[in-house]
């Protein structure tokens, strides 16, 4: 008989499984390459010294890391995540740069959180898996205190960032298995329609939302874009169950249509993101 998972169970297993090791496997180069993503979010955010900040979808720690350097004695940053393996990358994170951050494995959507605990409640591109979005923001109001801050960026839409999806339309032709993006889905558009992120979060009780356009240089040196190509996304994925002749022959036409990103040695792209501010009242 075969057993259905939720969306939900779909993720923790991607996370916890091939998604999450891709990402452990190349977190130097990708937080290289999003570093000027999270310059952006810590920049919209105040940070009190004696603050609590929670990380939603930390993965790998690297803004849960930068917002512990900004804390003082008293003050907590603590990131939370689906993914065992990407938070053992972040606990080393921390322990080597010495920061008191700290990091619990769990879906943010149920976490029994302590109540009215956070002053602000922060996301570098981990709010977009939740199940059921709605439940997940309300789960976070709550923990936040009055007068907390929500910020967190989300992907706009696959056709402002072409660099995303490059990968998939190149080996499309090659792949007939390479699934189809559902928007609907938890992933990494499913925040692109900034009417359903405002109801999201008017129906999960936050306040004074706001929707900033914000666009983001972003680079990787272009002597890692195989690796990044051969483990990351979609065809990442698909190429991770194929055989080598399959993943030489894809990997060359991949790699190809990503000529138009490289200039001096770097691959660069555009960030095409939403930064969403939210209060709880």
């Amino acid at each position: 008989m075969a057993v259905h998972q939720s969306r939900g169970e779909e993720q923790a297993a991607l996370w916890n499984g091939e998604g999450g090791n891709a990402w452990v496997e190349l977190h130097e180069v990708l937080d290289g390459m999003l570093a000027p993503l999270g310059e952006a979010l810590l920049d919209s955010v105040t940070i009190h010294p004696d603050g609590h900040v929670l990380d939603v979808g930390c993965g790998t720690g690297a803004t849960t890391v930068d917002i512990a350097a900004l804390l003082g004695e008293r003050g907590r940053s603590i990131g939370i995540d689906i993914s065992a393996t990407m938070l053992a990358a972040a606990r080393t994170r921390a322990e080597q740069a010495g920061r008191m951050a700290h990091f619990v494995q769990g879906d943010a959507q149920t976490y029994p959180f302590e109540p009215a605990r956070f002053d602000a409640v922060i996301s570098r591109l981990g709010v977009m898996f939740f199940d059921d979005p709605v439940e997940a923001f309300t789960n976070l109001h709550r923990a936040a205190r009055p007068g907390a801050q929500l910020r967190f960026l989300a992907w706009r839409g696959a056709g402002d960032n072409p660099f995303m999806t490059t990968a998939e339309r190149a080996a499309a032709p090659l792949l007939p298995q390479l699934p189809a993006r559902d928007p609907d889905a938890p992933g990494q558009f499913a925040f692109a329609d900034a009417h359903r992120v405002q109801n999201i979060l008017d129906r999960s009780g936050w306040s004074d939302i706001d929707l900033s356009r914000v666009d983001v240089a972003c680079s990787l040196p272009q002597d890692q874009l195989m690796r990044y190509l051969a483990s990351m996304g979609p065809v990442g994925r698909v190429l991770s169950q194929a055989d080598d002749q399959t993943r030489r022959r894809v990997l060359d036409v991949v790699r190809d249509a990503f000529d138009p990103f490289i200039h001096d040695g770097d691959v660069r792209y555009t960030a095409a993101c939403w930064l969403v501010a939210a209060s709880r009242t």
